[in-house]
């Protein structure tokens, strides 16, 4: 009992007469609830490059860059701009660095070796990032890294004629822009570059949210676009053909004449029927409707350029 009544009295002691002491056995004891746990102030989102190239896009630039803001760098990749782009971008805090014009691709891919940061989205100026999707992107940045998942898409909502369009080929259109540079890079093609992984085997992940692609081209400019495009796109599968033997070159002579006849009609019912492209009015009928029709030009396009090999 002696023992006892000691133990009591000492105990008595530290708590009333060794405050001091006593405080820090208290804290141990009752941890602040208050205070964020020690999984929760370890998260680190990882910082991220957000790349834009540029060319005299002063109307459109300066709503793409509030999109981003959040990025711990806008790098704006400028081919000479004659108009306020430089200024612009500057003004917002962004990175400009100058670069000749190289191409669709390789001019993305140079401004993704000169950025700061290994993880990069990449932007054009006439497209914004919504804040689901870039909440979206944040909460990848947190995530710990695994190599197999290196690469993400995201679904772009196109706008022609003055309105979004929500169905056909107009959305979701996917496309992939966030990835860590050391595992993706992008393609040298002439026309509809895309990013590719440096993986044999790559997991690509969906991230939530709409990239909104506002465009403002009329339909005069945006025909002309389309011609260019379809030229580009016939050189370029004729170049993959013209070194094959006669026999395949003369197949895929037989097999383009049947895309010429066939491939636009097969677009429209996919695009406009199947997936719901009527929905849209008459804007998504023009803009599915003029689709097919260069698809079918740029079959004919290559049927021109064998035929005047053969």
């Amino acid at each position: 009992m002696e023992q006892a009544f000691t133990s009591t009295i000492l105990a008595i002691e530290i708590v009333f007469v060794h405050p001091v002491i006593n405080q820090p056995l208290l804290n141990a004891a009752m941890p602040d609830l208050t205070q964020p746990t020690e999984a929760k102030s370890t998260t680190r989102r990882v910082p991220i490059s957000v790349v834009i190239i540029t060319l005299n896009a002063g109307a459109v630039l300066a709503d793409c860059l509030a999109s981003v803001a959040w990025a711990a760098e806008i790098l704006v990749v400028d081919s000479g701009s004659t108009d306020n782009t430089v200024a612009l971008a500057e003004a917002a805090g962004a990175r400009v660095l100058q670069q000749i014009w190289l191409g669709f691709g390789p001019q993305k891919q140079w401004g993704v070796e000169q950025a700061r940061y290994d993880w990069v989205f990449c932007l054009d100026s006439d497209e914004r990032v919504t804040p689901a999707l870039a909440a979206s992107i944040a909460t990848w940045l947190t995530q710990p890294f695994d190599p197999e998942k290196t690469l993400a898409r995201c679904a772009r909502r196109n706008r022609f004629l003055g309105r979004y369009l929500r169905h056909g080929e107009g959305y979701p259109d996917w496309n992939t822009r966030l990835f860590h540079r050391a595992y993706g890079y992008w393609t040298d093609l002439p026309v509809h570059e895309h990013v590719r992984s440096r993986q044999p085997v790559s997991c690509l992940a969906t991230l939530e949210g709409d990239l909104l692609h506002h465009s403002q081209e009329n339909l005069p400019d945006y025909l002309r676009k389309q011609e260019r495009y379809t030229q580009l796109q016939a050189m370029l599968m004729y170049a993959k053909m013209r070194d094959l033997p006669l026999v395949k070159r003369l197949w895929r002579l037989g097999v383009t004449v049947l895309k010429v006849l066939l491939a636009g009609p097969v677009r429209f019912l996919r695009f406009y029927i199947f997936r719901l492209g009527l929905l849209d009015g008459w804007p998504g009928f023009l803009h599915i409707a003029i689709g097919s029709w260069f698809t079918a030009v740029k079959y004919a396009k290559l049927l021109r350029l064998l035929k005047r090999a053969s």
